[in-house]
């Protein structure tokens, strides 16, 4: 049976409460319109300056995450809680906050966290003050595949998109669907995001589904927005715009086997060719 997926395309800015009530409004019209997997976008709950990253971190669980395990099991929903900045336990040697992903499944447990291993350290645009996420951010260091309420998924976030090492690792974990929240730049975002996200779709013959931050944030930032949901074969299924949406898309995840049958880029793998990169 097909899959109805919901991607949540947000304007988060400075104000947690409001990003908040804004993303369980979009999360509520989602599941309302039959969406069975729900995918927010990354740091929804705060995406202002870095300065104050640490302010608005959280434990997890905390008091996001309840509401969000809350309205997982409300609406039997396997919820994908985007990306938001975790603090770091009471007493750690790492002060700067995790941008961590959490997923829940439809009775609202807690299936998977996920801390994104690669940090935005770049200067994009030619003469461009560089971008340092690890200034006030922590990066992870573990892998995250798994399967929740009959979904194979992995679990990646933003500029991970741009190492096509983690998302073959996924796929050979076992994962059909790659679910990425990101905050992509618009410079970057109008020239790579797609052809990005094609790409791993199709290096890995599964389906890629991005949920996208858009529009203006506080200091100055422009997020792209395009949500978008590309199938194994790397055909875009839907797309969003430039503003704030709940993208609805039906997914018939036999395709992902039908497209391994006819192109089977895992099974045709050399690894014992192939040098440590």
């Amino acid at each position: 049976m097909p899959v109805r997926v919901a991607l949540l395309q947000l304007n988060s800015r400075d104000d947690k409460a409001a990003n908040i009530a804004e993303a369980e409004a979009a999360i509520i019209h989602a599941a309302e319109a039959g969406a069975r997997l729900v995918v927010l976008p990354e740091l929804w709950t705060y995406l202002g300056p870095a300065a104050g990253n640490r302010a608005n971190a959280e434990p997890i669980p905390g008091r996001v995450t309840e509401r969000l395990a809350d309205l997982a099991r409300r609406y039997a929903i396997t919820l994908h809680g985007g990306s938001m900045l975790e603090a770091p336990a009471e007493g750690a040697v790492e002060s700067r906050p995790y941008n961590t992903a959490v997923l829940f499944d439809a009775a609202g447990r807690l299936a998977a966290t996920y801390r994104k291993i690669h940090l935005f350290d770049a200067a994009p645009v030619d003469g461009d003050t560089p971008y340092l996420e690890s200034d006030s951010t922590a990066a992870g260091d573990r892998i995250v595949a798994l399967e929740v309420d009959g979904l194979r998924v992995g679990l990646a976030t933003c500029y991970d998109l741009r190492f096509p090492e983690l998302f073959r690792t996924l796929a050979l974990a076992g994962a059909e669907l790659i679910l990425l929240p990101a905050a992509f730049t618009r410079e970057t975002g109008r020239d790579h995001w797609e052809p990005l996200l094609r790409a791993r779709a199709i290096e890995n013959d599964c389906f890629v589904l991005a949920a996208g931050q858009t529009g203006p944030h506080p200091r100055a930032r422009v997020c792209h927005g395009h949500s978008m949901v590309v199938d194994p074969w790397g055909t875009v299924l839907a797309e969003a715009g430039d503003g704030p949406e709940v993208l609805l898309v039906e997914l018939d995840l036999a395709r992902v086997a039908e497209v391994r049958r006819r192109m089977p880029l895992l099974a045709n793998r050399r690894p014992d060719v192939y040098a440590a990169g």
